[in-house]
C-alpha cells in the first residue's frame, strides 16, 4: 500500500483509508465478527488510517472500532481520527463542549488520545443551524483544540471542509488547522481543479490546492458520492438509505444518472468499473493524502485496495473524464 504524508503532521498514512461511517454501515450495523475481519484485513493490506465520529450510529462506530482494535494484536502504526459536531444549542459554550466531546469519544474508543480530532460542523460566515461562523471557529474552536493538544489528548486537529466555499478558503489560508476532509469526486472535481461556469455543483475553488499550499493534509471524503458513483441505486441491507449529496446534484438519483454517463471510461478500458475509476481519479491528485472508503462488506474493501494498487488514472483517462464532465455544464443542480 502506497503511503503519503498527511501535510504538516508528518504522519505517513496509507493512500486508502478505512472509513467507519454510517453510509457503508459495516462499523455501525455490521456483525462483530465481520467488523473484526475487515479491520484485520485492512491492516494486513497496509491501511493505517481509521476515521470515525460520534454521529456514526450514535457512538456505535467509535465503540466498535475501539473494541476491534483492542482485540487485535497490532504491531503496525495505526492512526485514529474522530470528530466533534456541536449542536446549535451549544454554540455559546464551545470551549466546554469540545473537550467534553473528545472525552466521550475517547471513552467509547477505549483510548487515552487520538491522532486527529476534527471539527465536523460546516463552516460559514455566520452561524446557523447548519454551520459555525468564522468568528466562532477562530476565536473559540481553535483555542479549545490547541488546549487539547497541549494536554496530550490529540496530536493534530482538522476540519470537515463543507459549508461556504469562501469561508472554508479563509480557514485553510489561515493555517490554523492541520488537516481538511475534502469532498472530491468524479461528479464534482472542483476541489481539485477549476470547473467551467455553469457546472452543476458547488464550486469548492481548488480547496485541495489551497490546503496543500497551506501545509495541510487532505483526507478525501465522498469519493463515491455516497455510493452514487457505483452507478447503481441499490443499497446493501446494512448500508444507510441514499445520503443527501454533498456539493453535487440536489438528490441522489441525479448523481446516479450522471455517474452512469461516465461509463465510457469503462467501455474504453481505463478502469474495470466506476468505483475503481473513482478511487484512481482521487489518488491522481498529488494533494490528496488519503482517500476514505466506507463499506458494507469486506469484499468492497478488497476491491478498493486492488483499485488503489493499480495507481492513478492515466492522463488519457483524465482527459476523457474532463470531456464527459463538460457534458454536465448548464444542467440544473
Amino acid at each position: 500500500m502506497e503511503t503519503r504524508t498527511l501535510g504538516r503532521t508528518g504522519l505517513k498514512v496509507s493512500a486508502l483509508g478505512f472509513g467507519c461511517g454510517a453510509v457503508g454501515g459495516l462499523m455501525v450495523r455490521g456483525e462483530p465478527a465481520d467488523q473484526r475481519r475487515a479491520v484485520a484485513r485492512a491492516i494486513e493490506l497496509g491501511i493505517n488510517y481509521f476515521d470515525t465520529a460520534p454521529q456514526y450510529g450514535d457512538g456505535a462506530s467509535e465503540r466498535n472500532l475501539g473494541r476491534v482494535l483492542s482485540e487485535l494484536t497490532v504491531t503496525a502504526d495505526i492512526f485514529v481520527g474522530t470528530k466533534i459536531r456541536v449542536s446549535p444549542g451549544d454554540y455559546d459554550r464551545l470551549e466546554q463542549v469540545i473537550p467534553e466531546g473528545l472525552e466521550a469519544s475517547l471513552k467509547r474508543l477505549g483510548r487515552e488520545s487520538v491522532d486527529l480530532f476534527q471539527l465536523h460542523n460546516a463552516i460559514a460566515p455566520e452561524s446557523s443551524d447548519e454551520a459555525l461562523s468564522l468568528r466562532a471557529v477562530f476565536s473559540e474552536v481553535v483555542p479549545a483544540l490547541e488546549r487539547l493538544r497541549t494536554q496530550g489528548k490529540t496530536q493534530f486537529f482538522g476540519i470537515t471542509a463543507v459549508g461556504d466555499t469562501a469561508a472554508l478558503q479563509q480557514v485553510i489560508d489561515a493555517q490554523a488547522f492541520d488537516t481538511a476532509q475534502v469532498s472530491y469526486n468524479m461528479l464534482n472535481p472542483s476541489a481539485g481543479a477549476a470547473v467551467p461556469a455553469g457546472y452543476p455543483a458547488q464550486d469548492y475553488g481548488d480547496l485541495i490546492g489551497r490546503a496543500q499550499a497551506a501545509g495541510m493534509g487532505v483526507i478525501n471524503i465522498r469519493v463515491l458520492a455516497g455510493g452514487a458513483l457505483s452507478g447503481s441505486e441499490a443499497r446493501h441491507p446494512i448500508a444507510s438509505p441514499p445520503p443527501a449529496p454533498i456539493g453535487s446534484g440536489h438528490d441522489y438519483g441525479i448523481d446516479v444518472q450522471r455517474a452512469r454517463r461516465l461509463a465510457p471510461l469503462i467501455e474504453q478500458g481505463f478502469a474495470d468499473d466506476l468505483a475503481e475509476a473513482s478511487l484512481r481519479f482521487s489518488i491522481a491528485n498529488p494533494g490528496v493524502s488519503t482517500v476514505l472508503i466506507g463499506m458494507a462488506r469486506i469484499e468492497e474493501l478488497e476491491h478498493a485496495a486492488a483499485a488503489v494498487s493499480k495507481g492513478p488514472l492515466s492522463a488519457d483517462a483524465l482527459r476523457q473524464l474532463a470531456a464527459l464532465q463538460n457534458g454536465f455544464v448548464g444542467e440544473a443542480r
